[in-house]
This record gives structure tokens, C-alpha cells and sequence, in this order.
């Protein structure tokens, strides 16, 4: 830019900060195709914001092939003045996935690490799942449409505990699943600054963090409307077209 406009450099710069401009900067985006759009919206914000009486709604998903990284070389910690360090290059140890259902009303989390995700996994977690809710109540769980969560061998799992109702999200749109944040959270506070020799080591430390965060469990509140959610979406898809 620059060298086209005649400029020098730091005067781009500055003209660039004057008006807000930065041009190496791109926001990605991705608008759900998915012919049952509207309807699933509706449907899991229904469950968010008027969930059913005598039942229980899970937000579930994976979070898959967490690396249990270990760092070439010692780091030096957090003191006043100066950020903790740690080395760019580092050790993989293997990975595992952690199934995670976060109960929308309390907060709390049901979680487990294995070492796949495949529909063998999705089953037994679904188990867990059973075990750890009273049996008086129906179980409602948001899920993405991974192919595991619709394996032949789930729908007849699901055919035998018809107490356990399937509500899925529209393709891309995994940020209407609120289980989403948590991962967010635990990667952040716990993962990804994490120095794991094992893979061992990588599990204890997530379900300490689960047993940290179940002693205070706090649900994250949704505020917005389906009518509101879908509004927004017309318009992005109206100011895409309009700009092709």
C-alpha cells in the first residue's frame, strides 16, 4: 500500500489507526444451510428458555483428540512484571476426548474421558449418562449432527430408553450448544497452558477441573430469542447475497 500510494510506511500506519482501518484482519463466518433451520432453532432455544416440567436438558458434545503436551524445557512462572513463559515447541503424548453433558438448569457436568469418539464411546457415555440422572425424569439432550450420535446402533439404544428425547442443531451452528463454553473454559483455564507428560497425567488433570467446577456449578444464561436469532441470521444471509 504503501509503495502505491507514494507513502511511507509509518504514514499508512498512522493513517490506518486514524480511521479505524485494519485490513489484515478478516472475520470468518458460516451460515447454516440446513432445510430445518428455523425449526431447530426454535427447538433448542424452546429447551433453553421454557424447558419441560419432570425432565432434565443436556447440552452434549466432544471435545476430541486432546493433546497431552509436554514442553522441551522447564518454564519460568507468573511473577509482578513478568508473564509465566513456557517454550513454543513441546512433546506430544498421546490424546484422549472428553464427553461432556452440561445440565442447562445447574450448571453441573457430566464428564468423561475415552480414548475414541466413535459410537461405541457415544453409548456408553449415554450409560453415564442414564446412571447419573434420577429415573423419574425424562432426558432431553442437544446434540450436533456428528455421525455418531446417529449410528444405528444409538437410535436402537434410544428405542430401549424412551425416557431419552434427541434434539439436534442445525448444521454449523455449534454455537447454539452451550456445552460449546465450557469446552472454551476448560481449554483455556486448564489445557492449553498445561504441561502433561501422560496421557494420564492430561485425564487427572480434567477431571480434577470437573470436580472443581462441579462444587460451585453456575448455568449459563441465554438471553436470546429464537425470533431475535433468527432476524439476525436473515440479515447476514441478505447482506451476502447482496454483496455477490
Amino acid at each position: 500500500m504503501a509503495t502505491a500510494a507514494g507513502l511511507s510506511y509509518t504514514s499508512v500506519q498512522r493513517i490506518w489507526k486514524a480511521h479505524g482501518l485494519k485490513p489484515h484482519l478478516v472475520k470468518t463466518f458460516k451460515l447454516s444451510n440446513d432445510k430445518r433451520f428455523v425449526e431447530k432453532v426454535q427447538d433448542v432455544v424452546g429447551l433453553y428458555v421454557n424447558p419441560p416440567e419432570k425432565a432434565v436438558v443436556f447440552s452434549v458434545d466432544e471435545k476430541s483428540q486432546i493433546q497431552a503436551l509436554d514442553r522441551t524445557q522447564p518454564g519460568l512462572p507468573m511473577k509482578k512484571g513478568q508473564a509465566g513463559t513456557m517454550t513454543h515447541d513441546y512433546k506430544r503424548n498421546g490424546t484422549t476426548t472428553l464427553f461432556a453433558a452440561l445440565n442447562v438448569a445447574t450448571g453441573h457436568v457430566i464428564g468423561q474421558c475415552m480414548p475414541r469418539h466413535r459410537h461405541q464411546e457415544w453409548l456408553r457415555f449415554l450409560r453415564e449418562i442414564d446412571r447419573n440422572t434420577p429415573k423419574g425424569l425424562s432426558v432431553h439432550l442437544i446434540a450436533d449432527n456428528y455421525a455418531t450420535h446417529k449410528h444405528d446402533k444409538v437410535k436402537a439404544w434410544l428405542r430401549r430408553h424412551p425416557r431419552f428425547h434427541m434434539h439436534f442443531t442445525p448444521t454449523s451452528a455449534s454455537w447454539l450448544n452451550q456445552v460449546e463454553r465450557f469446552f472454551g473454559r476448560i481449554t483455556e483455564d486448564r489445557i492449553r497452558r498445561g504441561v502433561f507428560k501422560s496421557v494420564t497425567e492430561l485425564k487427572t488433570a480434567i477431571q480434577d477441573y470437573l470436580d472443581q467446577h462441579n462444587a460451585n456449578p453456575k448455568p449459563f444464561t441465554w438471553t436470546a430469542s429464537a425470533a431475535a436469532i433468527l432476524e439476525k441470521v436473515a440479515r447476514g444471509r441478505q447482506a451476502l447475497e447482496s454483496a455477490h
